[in-house]
């Protein structure tokens, strides 16, 4: 049959992506125990497209995927995009793939134990150009966390606002190594670290008085959230790259508000 992406098309616009989206495909990802969890993941696969060519073929992008069965990890990523990009002949590739992720957490104070989820995402780039093969690959996790209001505590005779929060943490490793391996687990860890409490998916009253007095008792702003989880990042010798951003759903106010800020690790020597 005739290969229509093949052709050559005469209008000298390349593309910087072309490719698939909105993929769900089921997926085993290692948690920090060294055991595998089923989820299932929604994928965007791209290629770089030269202005020479009609298209690309996107029934490669899920062979390519198909191949994998679903073992996906930033250990296995780096095989998947480059695989990607040398099955289409692409100068570039790019894999971003997104998922649930679920963690049993206990109430601080009965106990009680349920699931709790938290988006998480792999995204994995090669670029092949004039001065070689750059590649990157950024684990990202979004987690929940409850904000008590500094300003709102010091002012009122009692109580003070509070409400959820996002922080999230996109990170990039030194390198891919095991020793240099950042755990979904540590990064949920840092952010309620950074936060006036975490928040639950089963609590019995003894756990809400805790929380709520959890909360009172370290106040922070949306800023203070992002720089906490900074610092931590920064004395991280496995951390080569971060961006982290806070997102409050305040509940006295008609907006949200956020910080955000990205470091990147200056070469040794």
């Amino acid at each position: 049959m005739e290969d229509l992406q093949s052709h050559q098309d005469e209008r000298g616009v390349p593309l910087d992506e072309v490719g698939v989206s909105g993929l769900r495909y089921p997926i085993r990802v290692w948690d920090q125990a060294r055991e595998r969890q089923a989820t299932v993941a929604t994928f965007e696969m791209s290629v770089a497209l030269p202005q020479e060519f009609k298209g690309t073929h996107m029934s490669r992008f899920i062979e390519v995927l198909e191949a994998r069965r679903g073992e996906i990890s930033l250990g296995t990523l780096p095989q998947l995009v480059e695989e990607l990009a040398t099955r289409l002949s692409a100068p570039s590739a790019r894999v971003l793939v997104k998922f649930p992720y679920f963690l049993e957490r206990a109430a601080p104070v009965s106990g009680a134990v349920a699931l709790m989820d938290y988006e998480c995402a792999f995204e994995g780039r090669v670029v092949t150009g004039e001065l070689g093969k750059v590649a990157d690959f950024t684990l990202e996790v979004t987690v929940p966390v409850t904000s008590l209001c500094p300003c709102s505590k010091a002012i009122s005779d009692y109580g003070a606002h509070n409400q959820r929060s996002a922080l999230s943490m996109r990170v990039q490793s030194v390198d891919l190594s095991p020793a240099s391996m950042i755990w979904i687990e540590e990064l949920v860890a840092l952010a309620e670290r950074s936060a006036s409490a975490p928040v639950y998916p089963l609590l019995k009253r003894a756990d809400e008085r805790h929380v709520t007095m959890q909360a009172y008792d370290n106040p922070v702003f949306v800023e203070d959230m992002v720089r906490n989880v900074a610092v931590q990042l920064k004395e991280d010798p496995r951390v080569a790259w971060f961006e982290v951003r806070a997102d409050n759903h305040e509940s006295i106010h008609n907006h949200a508000a956020f910080a955000r800020t990205s470091w990147r690790r200056e070469p040794s020597g």
